[in-house]
């Protein structure tokens, strides 16, 4: 797809952009460029319903009262990042999947899904025009949001027959404000999704239905929710924004499986293969929460780490709900955490030999 360039005319100033680089926490700046590009669904082009590409200035969008997003909630995101690699250069992680699932979002939406080489391509595009946003803080990254939503402005419950889709940048740092190296979770009484509903899509409505349940966590002091399904209010599905694994004192790991109420994490494929790689038994099979706390006790379960592309892997040492809380192992990363972690982060960076073609250089 061809993209027009429109030139920025009010950049960050340099010296404004070196302060923010250097801690840059997360989600909180965002950098000079954005890609734009439009869906309307009475254009036959090249691609399809999709023209007028543009790579431009981050700025503020007009949209009108009657858009369909407003009212109806047609929007789904996608979530990854450009790391810097140890040969100074940069790359991105498996954007080939994220352009799959943002297409898989956008079905179960009723949107119109975007060609996958249109999607890397515009992602390729910001984060090269925006290359001196990356973050100087070690594991820095910049973490990159395309996202899709319906302008068309009418009131009538229907898909909409016009869309816009985006990519913004914003340099990272630490996911979790704590920066402890094992977080603390709080299992919510609120439910995350349904069979049937949208909880395998990455849409703006299973975020907001977690963030009662979330500031409910963070009033116990706690980092993170952790949902049980809504069927039984039994067995372990995610955390708010991250997948979940449970690794016993026999080395064997489990993992919630994909039944549609879930999001098929990126990084949670990823730790799969490479535990699978080394030998290591992984199941995907339902954890209850009861299972949880006695293996704890007992001494069976020795760790347990969430995933995902915001926090990338991080340990859950303590676990509370309004029955009490337990604690995993030794409260901190084990073993198998960090080791899962170190390799992961070795293939993001270039200091891992990449046996899957999951690195894309820049």
């Amino acid at each position: 797809m061809k993209f027009e360039h429109i030139p920025h005319q009010n950049p960050v100033p340099a010296a404004e952009r070196e302060k923010v680089i250097a801690d840059p926490g997360f989600g909180k700046v965002f950098t000079d460029h954005m890609v734009m590009i439009d869906y309307d669904e009475g254009h036959d082009g090249e691609f399809g319903g999709w023209h007028d590409a543009t790579l431009g200035p981050c700025q503020p969008i007009p949209l009108h009262p009657a858009s369909s997003v407003l009212h109806y909630a047609q929007e789904i995101f996608e979530g990854l990042k450009a790391y810097k690699l140890a040969d100074g250069g940069m790359a991105l992680f498996r954007p080939d999947a994220n352009a799959r699932r943002f297409n898989e979002s956008a079905k179960r939406l009723a949107m119109p899904e975007l060609p996958e080489d249109v999607f890397i391509d515009s992602v390729k595009r910001v984060v090269e025009a925006d290359a001196d946003w990356f973050p100087t803080v070690e594991g820095g990254s910049l973490y990159i949001r395309p996202f899709m939503f319906a302008n068309e402005h009418f009131l009538g419950v229907r898909p909409a027959t016009k869309y816009k889709f985006l990519v913004i940048l914003s340099p990272a740092g630490n996911y979790f404000k704590s920066g402890s190296p094992a977080v603390s979770v709080w299992i919510s009484e609120y439910t995350r999704a349904a069979p049937g509903g949208t909880g395998a899509a990455k849409c703006g409505g299973n975020y907001a239905a977690s963030l009662v349940p979330t500031g409910e966590a963070f009033a116990h002091g706690h980092d993170q929710v952790v949902f049980l399904d809504a069927a039984e209010r039994k067995w372990i599905e995610e955390l708010g924004g991250m997948n979940l694994f449970f690794v016993f004192e026999d080395g064997s790991i489990i993992t919630p499986p994909l039944r549609g109420t879930i999001l098929p994490g990126i990084t949670r494929d990823s730790i799969i293969t490479l535990a699978r790689e080394q030998g290591l038994d992984v199941r995907e099979e339902m954890y209850s929460i009861d299972q949880w706390r006695d293996d704890a006790a007992s001494g069976k379960l020795v760790e347990t780490f969430a995933c995902g592309t915001a926090a990338v892997v991080t340990a859950v040492g303590k676990v509370a709900g309004r029955d009490g809380e337990f604690t995993i192992g030794s409260g901190g990363p084990g073993q198998m955490t960090s080791q899962l972690r170190e390799r992961l982060v070795g293939i993001q960076r270039g200091t891992v030999e990449d046996k899957h073609g999951w690195v894309v250089r820049l």
